[in-house]
């Protein structure tokens, strides 16, 4: 059985920085495409930055360029979201997808194509 669960998520200040995991069970990671969504209320569920298995390579949404960082721990099966520099408007339900094992670049994947997604941690950034 697929699980995706991610953690970190919390109250910051803006300016303020958190890190997300996304812990895996049941597929290896470095073989799926990956990706973190967002969204926030009222509004569609957000690629936020994604990693192809194919090469490793990254691919970011511009308004968290320069921001964010997204990472992957083959050893722990686990995939990361470092932010920093918080913004309000990055206050959302952040989700951690997979899907694969796949060859295709992750930023050629909408939502829709992604087969396994995680419960969702909650960010807010508030003064």
């Amino acid at each position: 059985q697929v699980q995706l669960v991610e953690s970190g998520g919390g109250l910051v200040q803006p300016g303020g920085s958190l890190r997300l995991s996304c812990e895996a069970s049941g597929i290896t990671l470095n073989y799926y495409a990956i990706a973190w969504f967002r969204q926030a209320p009222g509004k569609e569920r957000e690629r936020v930055s994604c990693i192809s298995a194919r090469d490793g390579s990254t691919n970011y949404a511009d308004s968290v360029k320069g921001r964010f960082t997204i990472s992957r721990d083959n050893a722990k099966n686990t995939l990361y979201l470092q932010m920093n520099s918080l913004k309000p408007e990055d206050t959302a339900v952040y989700y951690c997808a997979a899907e694969g094992p796949t060859y295709y670049y992750c930023s050629g994947l909408g939502a829709s194509e992604y087969g396994y997604w995680g419960q969702g941690t909650q960010v807010t950034v508030s003064s």
